[in-house]
């Protein structure tokens, strides 16, 4: 059996990860061991990780039991995962969406995604942190921030460069070796704009391609739990653990739905030759040069690879006046139905109690403010009102038929391109529709942006595209990693 004092597993893959437990070399205990270790030490700067599982060795020691007996249930069994803390696990872990007022609580069961993932015997190493209520809390959070965890750092320039929300905890822990994958959760970019601050692979899949039972939502129009990497390779191998149609998800039943249980025959390393790429410039307007700079340098590297490159596109939807209207009516709904069925240790039932619980615990609950979780209170939270259904319907027309499927289909293009979580990105978000983002540099120089970050730091390069595109995303982001190479760890305090 392997030392765990003498393994460093700083950058290794699951699929290298899943040979060497396979012939023995390393064993899943002392996988997770390391990373556990891992976690100790660096945690208390990163901030990355709420709670470890108490319970990961044993599930571990179990597996690897398992594997020497009956074989072994595929790619992820033994791997150590952390999962975002709204994603529900039937354990003696919490789901708290990183607020003290579900501290103490125990979801009842396994949400959809933890049971796929438990089932391909992956280990949940624990729950990362996370911006407070998915950032669906207040206007003035700095994303990272929990009540419960404190503030997640960027391990690329820890108080220095912006870590992203609001799966902070995911892309932190990924970045810094804490875990070989995470989960996350996004509504509008909290999947991709931390991979790409953190300078990892993330997914945001369709909506309708994973589950979101159990998972403590934002708006049922936009939430999806996703895949946070290190490589397209592992980003597409957990996707394909979490596509098992869920019947209590109503997206799910999609006629249009299209799932694979293994996404990694789309990686081609060739994937780029013949590829039609869309720049649509009107959504680059406000980068800085560093980051201008990051962007051509991709453009450029399509072009040596063989893609076809339409510069620029438009789309009809760039004058467009958006409505945020959506997330403040489905927020109260889905809130109030989570909760009302929470487990032991919920200390709010609906949202009124929430807001009363952050009032009379404001010395912990409030260093931010509650002004989104007031503002979504004032709907009804039946999901009735005639404005609703007009915000929806204004979404789906302006990011779908004049956004994203306009494109796709007027310049007959394989996906759009954006720079990390820029502006366009809220596109695919409100479309609902898939984006993966790819580590494409590093800006040596930024502009103060809003909330007083800096733009410096790591750069995804993001691809967007129509449904149910995954395979089509995964071949482009995959042929562009293996051209650039962008992908480096952080400065270990540990070694260094």
């Amino acid at each position: 059996m392997d030392n765990t004092i003498d393994l460093n597993l700083i950058e290794v893959d699951i699929v290298s990860l899943q040979a060497a437990m396979e012939t023995g070399a390393l064993s899943s205990e002392s996988c997770v061991r390391w990373y556990l270790d891992r976690i100790e030490q660096l945690n208390p700067m990163l901030k990355a990780v709420l709670e470890v599982n108490p319970d990961a060795i044993e599930v571990a020691r179990a597996l690897d039991v398992e594997r020497e007996k009956q074989g072994t249930r595929g790619p992820l069994h033994g791997i150590p995962i952390l999962l975002k803390d709204n994603i529900d696990t039937g354990d003696r872990m919490h789901t708290s969406a990183g607020s003290v007022a579900l501290a103490e609580h125990y979801a009842p069961k396994d949400s959809g995604v933890a049971a796929q993932l438990r089932a391909a015997g992956a280990v949940f190493l624990g729950k990362a942190n996370m911006t407070e209520w998915a950032n669906y809390m207040s206007y003035m959070m700095w994303a990272g921030y929990s009540s419960r965890g404190g503030l997640t750092l960027n391990p690329y320039g820890p108080g220095e460069l912006f870590v992203g929300g609001s799966s902070s905890g995911s892309g932190a822990a990924v970045a810094a070796n804490l875990c070989a994958a995470s989960i996350g959760t996004e509504t509008s970019g909290s999947i991709i704009n931390p991979s790409s601050q953190n300078n990892i692979v993330g997914i945001k899949p369709t909506i309708g391609l994973v589950s979101r039972t159990g998972i403590i939502p934002i708006t049922q129009s936009q939430d999806s739990a996703g895949p946070m990497t290190r490589s397209v390779r592992d980003a597409a191998i957990l996707l394909g653990a979490m596509t098992e149609v869920d019947s209590e998800d109503a997206a799910m039943q999609d006629s249009r739905r299209i799932a694979y249980k293994d996404y990694t025959p789309f990686l081609d390393a060739k994937g780029l030759e013949g590829a039609r790429i869309g720049i649509p410039r009107f959504y680059y307007q406000g980068l800085d040069d560093a980051r201008a700079e990051i962007i051509e340098r991709a453009i450029a590297l399509f072009k040596e690879r063989g893609a076809i490159v339409i510069d620029p596109v438009t789309l009809p939807c760039e004058s467009a006046k958006w409505d945020w209207d959506i997330m403040q009516f489905e927020f109260k709904k889905g809130l109030n139905d989570y909760l009302a069925n929470a487990g032991p240790g919920a200390s709010v039932r609906t949202l009124d109690e929430l807001i009363a619980y952050n009032e009379a615990n404001s010395d912990i609950a409030l260093k931010y403010g509650q002004g989104t979780l007031i503002f979504s209170n004032r709907t009804s939270g039946t999901l009735s009102e005639p404005e609703y259904f007009e915000s929806l319907r204004l979404n789906h027309e302006f990011s779908r038929d004049q956004g994203i499927d306009h494109a796709i289909r007027e310049y007959q293009l394989d996906a759009l391109l954006f720079l990390g979580n820029e502006e366009g990105l809220d596109l695919s978000a409100r479309a609902g529709y898939p984006a993966i983002t790819v580590p494409g540099g590093y800006a040596e120089t930024g502009i103060i942006a809003a909330g007083g970050y800096t733009t410096k730091g790591p750069q995804g390069i993001t691809f967007v595209g129509t449904a149910y595109s995954e395979p089509v995303l995964f071949r482009l982001a995959y042929a562009y990693e293996q051209a650039s190479k962008y992908r480096y760890a952080p400065a270990d305090p540990i070694t260094n």
